[in-house]
C-alpha cells in the first residue's frame, strides 16, 4: 500500500508546485533606486481595459494606453480577450540587491482565495506565493482573512545591462518556447538573456518560468538637468512626460525618442515649445537626404515650468544615396495562449496511478 501511495502524492506534490520566483538582481549604485519597468500579463478570462487598470492599480489610464502603444481616443471599455498579453508599466523600486513594485498593486483577498492561486490565476504567475508570503510579512500562508489587503510585489530591475540603459520587462515563458525565439521576439540578444537570468543551459526552459527581458530603449537629447533626465521608452510603446503636454515614442525604425505635443492638452496649460520657428517634433529638409529636427530636451518645474528643445540634423539617406525606412508607430495586443500541456501530462499519469490503485 505505501508503495502504490508514494507516486501518488508526489504527483499530488507536483501539481501544487507554486509559481516560478522572480528573482530580478537590481544593484543600482547607493543599493536603491527607482525606474519605469513593465510586466507582461497574459488575460486567462475575456476582460476590458478598465479591469485591467483596476486589478494593477494604474493609477493613469494613459499610462497602460502608453505601454501598449494604444491610441489615446482608446476607451477603458475596449476588450482584451482570452489570451492576450498586455504589457503593464510599474514603477519600480530596487533595494537591497533586488527590484519589485513600488507599493502597488494592492490586493484584497476574497473568499476562496489561497496565495498560491493569488500568485497564479490572479497575477498569471508573475510572481510565487513565498514572495507575496514574504513581502507581507505573513507568518502561515494558510491563515490569511478575507477582506485582508496584501501588497504584489510584481518582479522589476532598474540595472543597466551591458553598460546600457534598458526598459525591463516581466516575461511569462508559455509552451513552446525557446531562449532564441524569445530573444528574437523582443529583440534581445540569447547570450545576454541566459546571463541576465543565470541560465546555464537554454533546454532548461521551463513553462510559467518568468524571465528578465531588457529591452532595447531608444536614446534622446534629453538633459541630465531635465526632471525626466532617465526616460527611457522601449520599442512600440509611448510616453507622457513634461506633466502630459509631450508625447515620446519609440521606434525600431530609427531608435531616436521621437516626442511631439500632446493631441487634446489645453495650449493653455503646456507652455509652447518651438526650435525658432520650427515646432516640437517638426522638421524641415535643407536637401532630400538631411532633415533638421526640433527634439524634446526635457523640461524644468523648479520656478517655471518650461519645455525644453534642441536641434538636431539626421540623414535619410545610406551612403549610396537611397533613403532609409522612416519610424512607424503602433503595438497590438498579442495573443499569447498559454497551454498547460505540462498540467495535462500530469494528470494522464495521476489517472493512471488511479486506474493501477484500482484494479
Amino acid at each position: 500500500m505505501a508503495a502504490r501511495l508514494l507516486p501518488f502524492l508526489l504527483l499530488l506534490f507536483l501539481l501544487h508546485q507554486p509559481a516560478f520566483a522572480a528573482n530580478f538582481t537590481c544593484r543600482a549604485p547607493g543599493g536603491a533606486a527607482r525606474c519605469q519597468s513593465l510586466v507582461g500579463y497574459t488575460a486567462r478570462n475575456d476582460t476590458n481595459l478598465a479591469k485591467i487598470m483596476t486589478l494593477f492599480q494604474i493609477r493613469s489610464f494613459r499610462s497602460l494606453l502608453a505601454a501598449n502603444g494604444l491610441p489615446l481616443f482608446t476607451p477603458p471599455s475596449r476588450p482584451v480577450p482570452a489570451g492576450s498579453t498586455l504589457r503593464i508599466r510599474l514603477s519600480c523600486s530596487c533595494s537591497a540587491g533586488r527590484g519589485a513594485s513600488a507599493h502597488r498593486p494592492l490586493y484584497r483577498i476574497a473568499p476562496g482565495d489561497g496565495l498560491d492561486s493569488i500568485a497564479r490565476n490572479v497575477f498569471n504567475g508573475l510572481i510565487s506565493y513565498q514572495e507575496i508570503t514574504a513581502a507581507n510579512n505573513i507568518s502561515d500562508p494558510n491563515l490569511i482573512q478575507i477582506g485582508q489587503e496584501i501588497y504584489i510585489p510584481l518582479p522589476c530591475s532598474c540595472d543597466k545591462v551591458e553598460g546600457e540603459p534598458v526598459v525591463h520587462y516581466a516575461h511569462v515563458v508559455t509552451s513552446g518556447s525557446t531562449v532564441s525565439a524569445i530573444a528574437a521576439e523582443f529583440g534581445a540578444k540569447e547570450e545576454t538573456l541566459l546571463n541576465l537570468n543565470g541560465i546555464s543551459d537554454p533546454e532548461s526552459l521551463e513553462v510559467g518560468q518568468v524571465l528578465d527581458v531588457p529591452l532595447r530603449a531608444c536614446s534622446s537629447s534629453i538633459g541630465s538637468a531635465s526632471v525626466d533626465s532617465g526616460l527611457l521608452v522601449s520599442n512600440g510603446t509611448y510616453i507622457l512626460t513634461a506633466n502630459n503636454c509631450v508625447l515620446c515614442s519609440c521606434s525600431s525604425s530609427s531608435w531616436e525618442l521621437d516626442c511631439h505635443p500632446t493631441r487634446g492638452i489645453s495650449s493653455s496649460v503646456c507652455p509652447v515649445a518651438t526650435c525658432g520657428n520650427l515646432s516640437l517634433g517638426n522638421s524641415s529638409s535643407s536637401t532630400a537626404c538631411e532633415s533638421t529636427t526640433c527634439n524634446y530636451a526635457g523640461y524644468t518645474n523648479s520656478t517655471n515650468f518650461d519645455i525644453l528643445t534642441s536641434l538636431t540634423t539626421q540623414s535619410l539617406c545610406d551612403s549610396a544615396g537611397t533613403p532609409l525606412p522612416q519610424p512607424s508607430d503602433g503595438f497590438s495586443l498579442r495573443v499569447e495562449a498559454r497551454s498547460s500541456s505540462s498540467f495535462l501530462r500530469l494528470s494522464v499519469a495521476l489517472a493512471m496511478v488511479l486506474l493501477g490503485w484500482s484494479s
